[in-house]
């Protein structure tokens, strides 16, 4: 797999900044209540979290330009959930401003870093700028998909895919080796377990199903030793918190 890097992901942030953005000019008043694809959120839910989680990650990469460290959310999760319960119900008019200012702010932060800034460590997972960036990256392009708005996985980029399937073989239970066969694209292995399983369909699919969204082309499928079998179940997100959307 090819591995993103500093100098190219500023580039693949403002693209996902844009689609977010884009994508509020096709919400109306009735439809930010309506179901988005998360179960129990609404459209609102997810808007009010991808405001929340971009300002909670340019806090953390302002801080770490200064030498200084600050947790993700004010309150930690609890808070973090309240803030989104609380503001899930705005209008239209109030997600917009709110979604729009808190993206932008994340940008600037983006682009106000230099080469050195990129190492430089933050209290998120107890890593790097450039890890908050990759967190920002998966945050903006998932929620994206998650508004329903004709904007699922299957738009993802092969480079998003490849570093969201690397980011998610954490979720490859112990027992398994996932044999991944993207259509048309080298295969590649996760996990390391006795048993191996091939999983094969179109790179979106996978990398869609490993983040626990619907493969919106629906051409996966599962064998092992020959045999078509289930998808297998996955073990939750990576977190250094409490699991979380």
């Amino acid at each position: 797999m090819t591995q993103i890097t500093p100098d190219a992901l500023p580039a693949e942030l403002h693209k996902a900044a844009g689609t977010v953005t884009r994508l509020l000019t096709k919400l109306d008043e009735s439809s930010v209540a309506e179901p988005s694809e998360l179960p129990g959120w609404t459209r609102g839910h997810v808007l009010a979290h991808v405001a929340g989680i971009s300002n909670a990650m340019a806090r953390q990469l302002e801080y770490a330009r200064r030498g200084e460290s600050i947790e993700l959310y004010d309150g930690g999760m609890d808070g973090r959930n309240k803030a989104i319960e609380l503001a899930a119900g705005h209008s239209l008019a109030q997600h917009t401003e709110s979604v729009t200012t808190a993206v932008g702010t994340a940008i600037s932060a983006v682009d106000a870093l230099g080469p050195d800034d990129w190492h430089a460590r933050i209290a998120y997972r107890d890593g790097t700028v450039f890890d908050g960036g990759l967190a920002l990256w998966r945050e903006l392009t998932i929620h994206a998909s998650d508004l329903g708005l004709g904007f699922g996985p299957e738009t993802w980029s092969r480079p998003f895919c490849e570093h969201l399937i690397g980011f998610l073989a954490a979720r490859v239970p112990e027992t398994y080796k996932f044999v991944l066969q993207p259509t048309g694209l080298p295969q590649l292995s996760i996990g390391t377990g006795g048993t191996s399983i091939a999983i094969t369909g179109m790179l979106t699919d996978i990398a869609a199903w490993l983040a626990g969204r619907e493969a919106s082309l629906g051409s996966l499928r599962a064998t092992a030793a020959a045999d078509g079998v289930d998808l297998p179940e996955l073990l939750p997100w990576p977190a250094a918190q409490p699991a979380s959307r």
